[in-house]
């Protein structure tokens, strides 16, 4: 008789979180994986509501996304782009025509009162997305960077300033009064297995984090919990989590990253190249994996999925691997 299949609850944003959810959807039926993501870099541009985080997941995980870049959709053009440059509007967030569909049902059925959540499940399932796709909160959070020029909405800085800037003060704005979603915590409550992706700590992890409830319900799970470090040879390979770490008051380290999921965190999966560390983070107490966490490919994204739920084999005492 074989083994349950485990139930999985990821936290993700940005590249590396879709690369895992791709990789986790690749090896385990979607029915019993749960993905919670970011919607902290959300922001409007030309009268629409954009939520990357969330539509680079949806986009992964439908097989449409621009593999070049890491965001958007494949073999897009940008005519309406290009109209509004020669209208005189400000056009650094590239937006490619199918890509503003999506942003144009969003924004309209937000008007409408429908729930965010149900906005984000709508589109996913029209995409063909079978994973369930979840949101931290139907309330709207958005996370400001201060520079030495003052201070910058996420996709300002990550977009227009492409990441130039010294990074001074990361700030979550509308926390305080963020509600977590229902199915976000039942995510939690109902997970065999809690995983957080490489994505950034600072401006991909803690802001789902940091919505209340979130990490109390984290915290109350039995269920272990496993994260995936974005740094490789002490360095992020694209993005500036190892800068963002810094401006946190952390190490720039997988020591550094540990310390963002402490004290719930019960193991940590890392590059090789950073085998140094293994040592310091077990004397916390935690569990180290060691192995190539890059993810160039398709094959890479399930190899390390594979990887990770065999690793949490030995956190758990029982098969969580996926058939």
């Amino acid at each position: 008789m074989s083994a349950p299949v485990p139930r999985i609850t990821l936290l993700a944003g940005g590249v590396g979180g879709a690369k895992l959810a791709e990789g986790l959807a690749a090896v385990c039926p979607p029915q019993r994986l749960s993905i919670i993501g970011n919607v902290a870099d959300d922001q409007e541009f030309h009268g629409l509501w954009v939520s990357p985080d969330i539509d680079t997941l949806t986009y992964s995980l439908a097989g449409l996304i621009d593999r070049q870049q890491g965001w958007g959709l494949a073999g897009e053009s940008h005519r309406l782009l290009e109209g509004l440059a020669t209208l005189g509007c400000e056009t650094w967030m590239s937006l490619g025509d199918r890509d503003l569909a999506t942003h144009v049902l969003r924004t309209q059925l937000r008007r409408q009162g429908m729930r965010p959540s149900d906005i984000a499940r709508h589109i996913a399932t029209a995409l063909g997305v079978e994973v369930e796709l979840l949101l931290p909160t139907d309330d709207r959070l958005q996370t400001r960077i201060r520079t030495p020029e003052g201070w910058l909405a996420f996709q300002e800085y990550f977009v227009r300033e492409r990441c130039r800037p010294d990074v001074l003060q990361v700030r979550l704005d509308g926390v305080e009064t963020a509600r977590p979603t229902p199915e976000a915590l039942a995510a939690i409550a109902d997970a065999d297995l809690l995983l957080i992706a490489p994505s950034n700590p600072v401006v991909s992890i803690a802001p789902i984090l940091a919505v209340p409830g979130i990490r109390e319900a984290i915290e109350a799970s039995p269920a272990p919990c496993l994260a995936v470090s974005p740094l490789i040879g002490g360095r992020t390979v694209k993005g500036p989590a190892d800068r963002m770490l810094v401006a946190a008051g952390r190490e720039c380290s997988n020591l550094g990253v540990a310390d963002g999921y402490a004290p719930w965190l019960d193991g940590l999966m890392i590059d090789h190249a950073d085998a140094a560390d293994r040592d310091h983070l077990e004397a916390r107490g935690l569990r180290v994996a060691t192995t190539r966490t890059l993810m160039a490919d398709a094959a890479d994204k399930a190899r390390l999925a594979g990887e990770l739920l065999a690793f949490a084999e030995t956190l758990h005492g029982e098969a969580l691997a996926c058939p």
